[in-house]
């Protein structure tokens, strides 16, 4: 039971839910919170939106990933950051931990390197390689 409603009957309404048009959908939001947040907040965003569209997921899985997303990209929040600083930045990395523990054997080499290099279209290489000459 979830909110006094039965479990299956939530997951039959999930699964007529159309996955791709959602998460086409949130990409504007990832990438304008994204370029805003920096490489290392972005990192499991994309991980998320990436597992959803390239990889295998569940019902449950893509349900789960869609609300993380929304919860950390949309302005509003259980715990407001700009009335409880730290501690309202805490509920979204707790939201994105409980996600990633989820879908992290989802994360194959190929959506790394998806993620990679979204990030590095964003916000250059990671690291740069600059030799000396003597």
């Amino acid at each position: 039971m979830i909110a006094g409603r039965p479990v299956m009957n939530l997951m039959g309404q999930l699964k007529d839910v159309n996955w791709t048009e959602k998460f086409t959908s949130l990409w504007c939001y990832i990438v304008k919170y994204g370029t805003k947040a920096g490489r290392i907040a972005s990192k499991p965003l994309l991980q998320f939106y990436y597992v959803v569209t390239e990889g295998e997921t569940t019902t449950l899985e893509k349900a789960m990933i869609y609300g993380c997303i929304i919860y950390i990209v949309m302005p509003f929040s259980v715990l407001p950051r700009v009335v409880y600083h730290y501690l309202g930045i805490l509920d979204e990395a707790a939201a994105a931990i409980y996600v990633y523990d989820k879908i992290k054997n989802k994360l194959t080499p190929e959506i790394e390197a998806k993620v990679q290099s979204t990030l590095d279209s964003w916000f250059g290489p990671e690291y740069v390689v600059v030799e000396e000459t003597v």
